[in-house]
């Protein structure tokens, strides 16, 4: 992970990443998750490994972000990981997008982000492969409306100004909205405006709408804003309820180079974070206060923000399909971001997910 070429990839991912990535980045500092002893839940999910660990020492890269990391934080706190038989140091970054130049570069051989970023990384060249899926996120990319826009439906969102930041993963359910409503995306119009900048232009009214993701949706809406739709749930005019406008997962992943020097020590992360998912949402109460100090939420907020997210390991066809070409490849090749779309079999290797818990994998990549 040192030669020129891939030194290379990380400089061009570090443009790439903050575009499309951008969606995932947390809002905090770099720090490392204390422990905090707590006694485990009763489940089903083994975190001990079943054979030797190849390396107890792991560093665990995360954003402080409840959509990315969550169950990694609870895993720390919770001991699951030391369970496990695991050191762990749990490291959440301030920005998602710089975790794909990390991972390029070889200083994040195991780390917790999208599965975008796996398509981005495999599509420059970068030997990677997804472990794990942990989470349904596309709840939490979402379209807030000013306080005073009235639509009678969907097309009335024609020649309303929209901020949102280029190249945000959000306009997938915005194009996808557009397709089954039958609204000309082409005369919305689009201005780029970070996520904070869009929270204020929409309490002033300088803006009809923003798209953007969590926890800036929630501070829309608690700012007067109205929840329009998300790419799993709308609340517009003609269309309440569930949808599938996008699909995007929190996933795990691990370098080529360290799949096939430590499967123990990647079964035994796991495990750990199998039962880390279940006490998230076994204990979602108890989860929220060990969560908000570390993202830096109170918990009313962190209560509204983890609703919309879905916690889950379960490879099913939510999972296979959105990690699919359509639409994910397709919308991050037509935006420049990628020259070609990667098989989701050349950067997926969930083998080691199946020792860990064969019912987890309800569907399979084709």
């Amino acid at each position: 992970m040192k030669t020129k070429k891939i030194r290379l990839s990380a400089l061009v991912l570090t443009g790439v990443m903050t575009l499309v990535l951008s969606a995932c980045g947390g809002n905090g500092n770099s720090s490392n998750a204390s422990e905090s002893p707590s006694a485990a839940p009763s489940s089903s999910a083994a975190a001990a490994p079943a054979a030797e660990l190849e390396a107890k020492d792991v560093t665990l890269i995360g954003v402080r972000d409840a959509q990315i990391s969550s169950q990694q934080i609870i895993a720390d706190k919770l001991g699951y990981f030391k369970e496990a038989g695991l050191n762990v140091t749990s490291k959440l970054i301030e920005s998602g997008p710089d975790i794909g130049p990390m991972v390029s570069g070889g200083s994040a051989p195991v780390s917790i982000q999208t599965n975008f970023m796996d398509i981005i990384l495999k599509s420059n060249g970068i030997g990677v492969k997804v472990v794990a899926p942990l989470a349904q996120i596309a709840g939490t990319q979402a379209v807030v409306g000013a306080k005073n826009l009235e639509l009678k439906s969907a097309k009335d969102l024609e020649g309303k100004t929209i901020g949102i930041p280029n190249g945000a993963d959000v306009k997938i359910a915005i194009d996808n909205m557009g397709k089954e409503l039958g609204v000309d995306i082409g005369k919305i119009k689009f201005v780029n405006l970070a996520p904070s900048d869009a929270v204020v232009a929409l309490q002033k009214g300088d803006i009809d709408a923003m798209a953007a993701w969590e926890p800036f949706i929630t501070k829309a809406i608690q700012g007067g804003g109205k929840f329009l739709f998300s790419g799993t749930k709308s609340e517009l005019p003609e269309k309440q309820g569930a949808v599938n406008w996008m699909s995007v997962h929190t996933t795990m992943q691990v370098t080529d180079d360290y799949l096939a020097k430590h499967p123990n020590t990647i079964k035994a992360l796991l495990g750990a974070l199998e039962k880390a998912t279940q006490y998230i949402n076994d204990n979602r109460d108890e989860a929220i206060k060990i969560l908000a100090p570390e993202l830096h939420l109170s918990e009313a907020e962190l209560k509204e923000i983890m609703s919309r997210n879905v916690y889950s390991m379960d490879v099913d066809d939510t999972y296979v399909n959105g990690s699919n070409g359509n639409p994910v490849g397709e919308y991050l090749k037509d935006v420049g971001n990628i020259k070609s779309i990667p098989a989701p079999t050349t950067y997926h290797n969930l083998d080691l997910l199946k020792e860990v818990d064969s019912s987890l994998i309800k569907a399979q990549f084709k």
